[in-house]
């Protein structure tokens, strides 16, 4: 019923309500907006695409196992995958910090599909009793948390983390026989190779792209079908199963059914578990970060070993000054991911009995982390580390006049007497071979082979190669 003051009249169970005329929501929607205008967030568009797939998923089971009828099916079916491809989200205005099952967002998509599925049909299409069939909000949230994490990780987060790995290992090789100086508490330590470095960071990657594969596992485990408290109450006992194989087939990858409805309903372990690997991988991005920023640092008072690509002026005051925007940015992106795990976390352990009361808190902070890592290490790959260059006569200094290459020679002359050796280059500013050769009875030929910077990247004793 529309009127000329652009809304038109909807009832719930709790009487009737004012709606925006072109609104496509129901009253639930509407009393979800009007109870919490608290934050401007809206739930992530992953979400929402997954409480579409799970509707139009759920649609075909239901029909299938012979609950719903083909007319309704198609309809609900062509509304719901719109939801999915993310047409309709204007028609989704409920703020993140709502009621804490996430039931506001729940009845959001059924109403939605409902008023489209019907217009569309012209077949009485009813939000709760056709799409919301054989589900409750308590196990359709948990698992379009699981759905969307899924999809976003295995489409966006580890293709992103896989073409950093391979862009840190392509230079990696172009920098082979590029000696540095090593640094321990920021002081100088022996040499190793930029490859080496690199090499290191490519290590960590890997990590994350195998402990987030591993943690995936689990999060493909949906809560459907265990309904309002596990115990699978007006859903059909074969609706679980065929609903993780719809999810499956029309998603593109694989979805189980949880091991445990009321672990699933009353629990978000599995997403804390995949939180705590995001939050691994944000360290492993700030620390990358910082060591580019350090590497960078200059380029004529700092450490000036590289310079990354400079991508826009750096200062508003200081004509021709350029900073390190990329992975300042990534620094930032990774603070963000580590505060949504401690949000999480605690979020997690609001299970009280058979439900969880943090959920719409939880997908909005997963699906931000993995959408932020997802784009901060495509940024890093190309922006950053694929373009700098190397100042090697600055990093070729720094090896020579470094006083803690004595190190190779402990095995010869003794640690006490390389200390002694080490400081007196180091307060006369003189290179460390000239000062060992008037202090010990080594030839400079031996001297050069012993302290050769590339020969003492490879490990193992001095001399003994």
């Amino acid at each position: 019923m529309r009127k000329p003051s652009g809304y038109r009249i909807e009832r719930d169970s709790m009487g009737e309500l004012r709606v925006p005329a072109d609104a496509l929501w129901g009253a639930q929607t509407q009393r979800a907006v009007e109870n919490f205008p608290i934050s401007g967030l809206r739930m992530p568009a992953e979400f929402i695409a997954a409480l579409g797939l799970i509707k139009a998923a759920a649609a075909t089971v239901n029909s299938d196992l012979g609950y719903l009828d083909k007319p309704r099916l198609r309809a609900i079916r062509a509304a719901a995958m719109r939801v999915a491809e993310n047409e309709l989200d204007s028609h989704f205005p409920i703020d993140v910090f709502q009621t804490g099952s996430g039931t506001s967002s729940n009845m959001n998509a059924n109403e939605v599909i409902a008023t489209l599925a019907s217009r569309e049909s012209g077949i009485a299409v009813h939000a709760n009793d056709h799409v919301n069939m054989g589900q409750s909000s308590n196990d359709v949230v948990p698992s379009a948390i699981h759905v969307a994490a899924t999809l976003a990780i295995a489409g966006q987060l580890l293709p992103a983390l896989k073409h950093l790995r391979s862009v840190i290992r392509k230079r990696a090789k172009t920098l082979a026989k590029v000696v540095k100086t090593g640094r321990t508490h920021l002081m100088d330590a022996m040499p190793l190779t930029m490859a080496q470095e690199l090499g290191g960071w490519a290590a960590q990657i890997d990590s994350a792209i195998e402990r987030i594969g591993d943690s995936a596992k689990r999060l493909r485990q949906l809560a459907l079908g265990g309904t309002a408290v596990g115990t699978g109450i007006n859903a059909d006992p074969r609706f679980a199963k065929a609903m993780a194989a719809e999810l499956t087939r029309i998603g593109g990858v694989r979805f189980d059914v949880a091991s445990d409805f009321f672990a699933a309903l009353s629990a978000q372990d599995d997403a804390v578990e995949m939180s705590g690997q995001l939050n691994a991988l944000a360290c492993a991005l700030m620390k990358i970060s910082n060591d580019l920023r350090w590497m960078n640092s200059g380029p004529l008072a700092g450490l000036g070993e590289i310079a990354l690509p400079a991508l826009q002026p750096g200062s508003s005051i200081m004509p021709g000054k350029v900073n390190p925007v990329i992975p300042e940015a990534v620094c930032m992106v990774c603070a963000q991911v580590i505060g949504n795990h401690a949000s999480i976390t605690a979020a997690g352990a609001s299970g009280n009995f058979q439900l969880n009361v943090m959920l719409p808190l939880v997908a909005h902070n997963l699906l931000q982390s993995i959408r932020l890592l997802g784009n901060a290490s495509r940024q890093l790959a190309d922006a950053a580390i694929a373009g700098f260059s190397v100042n090697q006569q600055a990093i070729s200094a720094a090896v020579v006049r470094n006083p803690v290459l004595v190190t190779a020679l402990n095995p010869v002359i003794g640690y006490a007497k390389g200390a002694v050796i080490a400081k007196q280059a180091y307060a006369e500013g003189r290179p460390l071979l000239e000062v060992a050769r008037e202090a010990t009875e080594l030839s400079e030929k031996e001297l050069r082979k012993l302290l050769d910077p590339l020969a003492l990247t490879k490990g193992g004793i001095a001399g003994a190669r």
